[in-house]
Formats: C-alpha cells, structure tokens, sequence
C-alpha cells in the first residue's frame, strides 16, 4: 500500500486550519480535534529555532495516546501577491521512511544514490569520509568529474551505466583506493536499480563494502594450502629453506630470510638454545629487488644476533614477534644490518615493518624466519604473526623431516661403506675394478653389496646381492648377508648349496624380526666361483639380473642361466651353470640399479649395458666409469653396485699333478716328485714343508680315504699343495695325548703351512693347505 503523507496547513500565527489522513494516521488526532488549534498543542517539545525557515528539521509530537513521535519535517511557506507569508504546509515524512534515511545516512558501508545520467544524488557520510569531501560538494556532479583515469575508476563509471541502461543489478569485486585511504583496498561492490511507484527508473543505488580483511584472510589460508604443496618437495634442508622464501616473497614480504642453527645442517643432536645472542646460519633468502642488494648476510655466512633484537628474542620465546618502525629494538635491528652491510643501506629505505618466527618442530628450535615490508603498505598486524607461527611450523617439519633424513642417510650411508670391502684381497685369478653409487632418492641408501673371495686352490668368488628396502635397516641385514656370505665361502660350498643355506638365513632373519613379512627382508644375491686351472665359471642365482661375459673377440652377451627365486621366498632349489671362460674374458657383475630405471625397458637397459661393456677401454677402471656414464641417468633411482674381473689363467707350467695308487709305498714317490717339481719351479726353499704337507696329506688319504687319490701342486700368488680322494668325510684336528702314536699329522701342517681346509667335490673331497712363496 502507498504511504499516505502527513500534511498540516497552518496561518501565519501558527494556527492548524488543515489536517491531512496522513496525519492523523501518524498523531492519532481526527482533523475535527486538531483545526483552529495552535500547532503548540500537538508538540511533546518545544521546535528549535528557524525550523519552519531553514525548511526541514526534526520536531517531536505528541501522539493522541500520549507517546513521543520523531518525525522529519519539510516545510513550504504559502505568500500572498506581495510576497508576504501567509502560512506554512508543513510535510512529515512516515517513521519508516525516516528510518530508512537514518540507515541510509548512518550506514558503516559507503553507500550513494546517482540519477541515470551518472549524477550524484546523495552519499552517506560513511562515503563522504573516504572521499575527503562533502556531500553538498558532490550533488549533482557527474561522476568522472570528481575521479581520476584508474583503471578502477573507469569499471566502476562501466558498471554505473549498465544498470541504468538495462535496470539489472550488478555485483562485483575491485581494487581500488581512496582519496582519504593510504592503499587499495579491495571493495565488494552492489549497484541495483531504484525505481518510483510506477515502477519507472529513476536512479541507482550503490554500497561498497571493504572486503580487504576477508581479502588478506583468504590469501593467507591459501598460502598455507600452497606451502603443504610446495614446502618439503625435496628431503633437503636448504632447498626446503629456498622453498619457504618463494612463497613468501612478494606475496607476503618485500624481502624475507631463513637462519638456521649450525648443527641443523650437520648429523649432531641438537644441543642446548643458549640464553643470550645466537648465532645462526643464513640457508635462504629473497627480495623484489633482483640479486637480494638489500642482504645483510651472504648465503653460507653466519651471524651472532645480539639478545634484544627481533630474531633473538623470537627463538627465545618460541613465538613470533612483531616490530615496527617506532620500535626501539626495529631501530636497534635495522641499525645492526646497516652497520654490518654500509652498501645495502640504500635497499633498506622505506622499511616499515617486520616479523620474526622461530622454526620449531618437534619440541626442537631449528633457526628462525624474518620477513620485512617495504613497498607493501601494510604493517605487519596480529593476524600476520598468527600466520607466520602456522606456515613456519609446517616448514620446520619439512626441515627437520630433512634434517632426520640426512642425518640417517649418512648413518646409512657410513655403515653400508664400513661393510662393503674397501680393498679387494690379493689373489690371482682375476683382475677386479668395482664401482657402488649409493642412490640420491628420498628413500635412502639401499642394501646393494658385493665382494671378492679368494677360495682355495687359486679359486676366487664373486658375489653381488640387494637387499629389498632402503635405509639403516637395510644396511644393517646387507651387512649380515655379506658376512654369512664369506663364512659359506670359506667352507667351499658350490654356488647353488650356498644359495640354499643363505636362503634359510633370510628366512629366520624375518621370522625373528618385528613380524615383518619375509618379503620386506628379502633379497638377491649372484654368487659365481672362477677357477684358473680349469677355466670354468661356476654360478647361480636368487632372483638377480645374470652377468655379462665379454669375451676377448668382443663378443658380449648376458649368461643363460635359471635366476631362482630371492633370497627369503623359501623351500625352493636353485640351479647351478657352468661356463668355460678363455683367457682375458671379462665377467660384469651388477645389481638392477644399473639396468632397471623407469624410461626404458629391460630389454633395451640390456642391450645398452653390452654396447657399453663392447667399448674399447684403458683399462678395467675406465671402463666401469664408462658403463656407468653410459648406462645410468642422471639422478639413478636406486644404488647401484658394479663389479668387472677380467678372468686369468695357471697354465701347465704352474699345476703339476700325480695319480697315487692307494699303497703306503707310494708316499715316499709322490714325495720325491713333489721336490723335483719344487726344483723345477725355482722353489727348492719350500721342500722342506712340502715333503712333510706331501706325506701327512697323501698319507692320510690312503690311510682314511678311499681312491682313487690324485696330488696337485699350483703355483701361484702362494705355494697350493691339493690331496683329492674319492670319500666325502673331512679331517679334523684333535689332540693327541702323549702315548699316542699318531694324531699329529695335521696339527704340524697347520702350524707350518698359512692355512689349510678341506673342500666337498662332486668325486669326494679335497683337502688343501697354502704356504708363502720364498720371495713373498
């Protein structure tokens, strides 16, 4: 229903002589009560001064049932012909338009009225503050009169029209400053149409609400969204530190730095944070300004910040603190930065504002973040350091993730080289170059190993394996392999019986674990045996990659053989090959990390690995480098071990060998041409402990074993005096009592001879002792 107006007529002297429904809808007085009155007598107050001449103002009435009514008034003086007053109509506008107008007028939101040619028709006072100017100074004029050519400026004049073009609301959202404002702020703007009675269009309405504290909420909640993201990508202290300043410069700071304490990026445990100055180590930091000019520190340099400074007192209090430009202690740090960097002075004018914020994590201080404004306008508030302790938390766990994980690298890492052969024993039948690259993966060091045996009878043992996993603990059982490895060598077991023993290992290994599964502790192992008398390669394997052999003609191909299941599987055989090697063959045994990475397949790593093995190189050690440089990308994914032995052979003229029929008699022959062999060989020196390693050796096999019994001597780096007999069971040392009138036989062979064992055979056993050459 349309609003009826509250009109009253009244004479010169002040006298009601009209009285509309409206007022009496609005006073509550029939107009029979109220005509012929004073207008006094319908007044709860007396009416200020020039009311009725200044034309509008504020009156309070009586209401017919005794209550007080505020109502804005507007009056129009009636004349005669000469101009004299003759009387006054006196409109009072409803209490609900008066309401409106208090709203309108007294509104926290800038809000203001322009007519459809883009004229201001009013402006609150909420608007009038933010402009600088009065709302008298402003009615009437057109509104890119009294606005500058920003950008801002023009969309908001674009939208004006629109609405008074097609009467459609429109909401948006702009950065736009103030005449009376020191920024931009970013305004939430609504224009809607206003229409009269007749529903014609009339003018626009505008509210502009300052959105620029939900604004800077936001991008700070996605700041912290983006450093789950984008902090910690790598398992690298200082690239995590690097990490932090990306996302903080510009978005949050004209420059920012990341200090850490020293022992942050060494393996030690984090000591005690002393109570005064500390000295921290500059890792990271970043500016607008291109090359950081501005920087007090180099990266790398470190700093004792003085007890009262910003940084200081941060990682004493464990929380972030906030200084500005009128702060003594900001004094005292910008004083400080000059003081030690006179030439960056310049690069620090115009800063304003700061914030430091421990990295804490863990209960633990790593360092310390500071972030300075300069061309930002705004002073770091409250809010920000809310902010700075949320995103610095986030990246100190990054931080200290990387630190835990260096620091467990490098234990992995010196542990995995303390168990990995550092010099290869001597031995003569093969010439060995080996290379182990530990991987750089975020995973860690893995379990990969190798070894070179020296066995008996000139014999060597070849051995690579991988342990299934990364870190300390697959160290730790590679270390545990490696040396069951040895302890089965050195009982001369052949490759596949070997296999099966260590396979029973790692199967107790899981089972007396953590009830870990026994795949998680899994691993393969390729252990080969090479003999230089006969040429031949003897080798199996538990799931690992077969070696290559490259022959002298250059022909190069990877060894058929059956892999076998890993190691931990259990209850499954493993098959032996045997292969004839000519002279000078190189054998190349690896782990997958050198053919098995993600962009190719294994056929094709394969192929590659034999191309580069068919180079023609230097040397044994040019060529590992050269298969690595090769075959490996750049960053390998997984450790890799690589072992070359280039195979030698002991020719007729360095192994004598004699058939002994099994009689005591033979002894003393055998013996004799033992000696004359020794003589031959240059080695008249050694007859003495051969003859009695001849006689207790064969004498023994007559004795206890069965035939048919062969003697072999091999020269090589050591004198190898061979009994092989067709019975499988082995001596043993005892001691013998002092009646006894044998029993010592082997005691004086171990006692004069380097070492001494025995060796099961597919014939029977061998039982085998070594002495040093004369010229060793």
């Amino acid at each position: 229903m349309e609003p009826v107006a509250a009109v009253a007529v009244l004479d010169a002297l002040g006298r009601v002589t009209g009285w509309s429904e409206g007022a009496r809808l609005l006073t509550g007085h029939p107009a029979g009560d109220v005509v012929g009155r004073p207008a006094a007598d319908l007044l709860a107050a007396d009416v200020a001064d020039g009311t009725l001449t200044e034309r509008s103002g504020t009156i309070a009435l009586r209401h017919r049932d005794g209550h007080r009514i505020e109502v804005a008034v507007t009056t129009c003086t009636l004349t005669d012909a000469d101009g004299t007053p003759t009387g006054y109509v006196v409109t009072a506008d409803s209490p609900d338009y008066t309401l409106a107008a208090q709203a309108f007028e007294q509104a926290s939101m800038s809000m203001s009225v322009f007519d459809l040619e883009q004229r201001y028709l009013r402006v609150n006072e909420a608007a009038c503050r933010l402009l600088g100017v009065s709302e008298a100074a402003l009615n009437g004029r057109f509104f890119p009169d009294t606005v500058g050519e920003a950008d801002y400026h023009q969309g908001f004049l674009r939208h004006l029209r629109e609405v008074a073009e097609t009467g459609r609301p429109v909401r948006y959202e702009s950065f736009a400053g103030a005449p009376a404002l020191n920024r931009e702020h970013l305004w939430s703007v609504e224009m809607w149409p206003l229409r009269d009675g007749c529903g014609e269009l009339t003018a626009v309405g505008i509210a502009a609400f300052d959105n620029t504290e939900q604004y800077w909420a936001r991008r700070r909640l996605a700041l912290l969204n983006e450093a789950s993201a984008g902090i910690g990508t790598t398992l690298d202290v200082v690239r995590t530190a690097e990490e932090m300043i990306e996302l903080l410069v510009p978005r949050y700071a004209d420059f920012a730095s990341v200090d850490l304490l020293d022992w942050v990026l060494g393996a030690e445990e984090p000591p005690a944070l002393p109570d005064g100055a500390v000295e921290l180590r500059r890792v990271a930091h970043g500016s607008t300004r291109p090359g950081n000019p501005g920087a007090a520190l180099r990266i790398g340099e470190t700093h004792v910040y003085p007890p009262n400074l910003p940084p200081a007192r941060a990682l004493r209090e464990g929380r972030a603190v906030v200084s500005q430009a009128d702060d003594p202690e900001f004094v005292a740090w910008l004083a400080e930065r000059n003081a030690r960097s006179p030439g960056g002075s310049p690069y620090r004018l115009g800063v304003h504002s700061m914030v430091a914020v421990p990295l804490l994590a863990r209960g633990t201080t790593l360092g310390v973040a500071v972030c300075v404004r300069m061309a930002h306008p705004d002073d770091y508030g409250p809010d920000d350091a809310v902010f700075a302790e949320e995103l610095a938390s986030r990246a100190a766990v990054c931080v200290d993730n990387a630190r835990r994980f260096a620091r467990e690298r490098s234990t992995a890492l010196a542990l995995q080289h303390s168990l990995l052969p550092r010099g290869l024993p001597k031995q003569a039948a093969v010439e060995v170059a080996h290379r182990y690259l530990p991987c750089g993966s975020v995973a860690g060091i893995g379990g990969d190993w190798f070894d070179v045996i020296p066995l008996s009878g000139g014999r060597v043992g070849l051995v690579v394996g991988d342990v299934v996993g990364h870190g300390i603990q697959s160290s730790a059982t590679m270390g545990r392999l490696r040396t069951a490895v040895r302890t089965l060598a050195d009982v001369d077991l052949p490759p596949d019986e070997l296999l099966t023993h260590l396979d029973d290992l790692v199967t107790h290994l899981a089972a007396d674990g953590s009830g870990e599964e026994i795949a998680e502790l899994g691993a393969t192992c390729l252990y080969a045996v090479y003999d230089p008398v006969s040429r031949r390669l003897c080798l199996a394997a538990a799931g690992h990659p077969p070696p290559a052999v490259i022959l002298p003609d250059g022909t190069a191909e990877l060894v058929p053989m059956t892999a076998g299941p890993p190691l931990g599987v259990g209850g499954l055989p493993f098959e032996a090959t045997e292969r004839e090697l000519p002279e000078g063959s190189v054998v190349a045994l690896f782990t997958d990390g050198l053919i098995d990475y993600r962009d190719q397949d294994l056929d094709g790593a394969s192929g590659e690995l034999l191309r580069a093995l068919r180079a023609p190189a230097d040397s044994l050690d040019a060529l590992c480098d050269n298969v690595l440089k090769a075959v490996l990308p750049d960053q390998p994914c997984d450790d890799v071990a690589l072992v070359l032995a280039r195979t030698r052979a002991l020719g007729a003229d360095r192994v004598a060998t004699w058939d002994v029929p099994p009689d005591p008699a033979q002894v003393a022959v055998v013996r004799q041409a033992a000696t004359e062999q020794l003589a031959a060989w240059g080695l008249a020196e050694a007859s003495f402990v051969t003859e009695l390693v001849v006689s207790e050796l064969v004498t023994n096999a007559i004795r206890y074993g069965e035939p048919p019994i062969q003697l072999r001597l091999i020269r090589d780096r050591a004198l190898i005096c061979e009994v092989s007999d067709a019975s499988s069971t082995s001596p043993h040392l005892r001691r013998a009592h002092a009646y006894d009138e044998g029993g010592r036989g082997l005691l004086l062979v171990a006692q004069l001879t380097q070492r001494w064992g025995s060796r099961q055979t597919a014939g029977g056993k061998t039982i085998w002792a070594d002495q040093p050459l004369p010229d060793t």
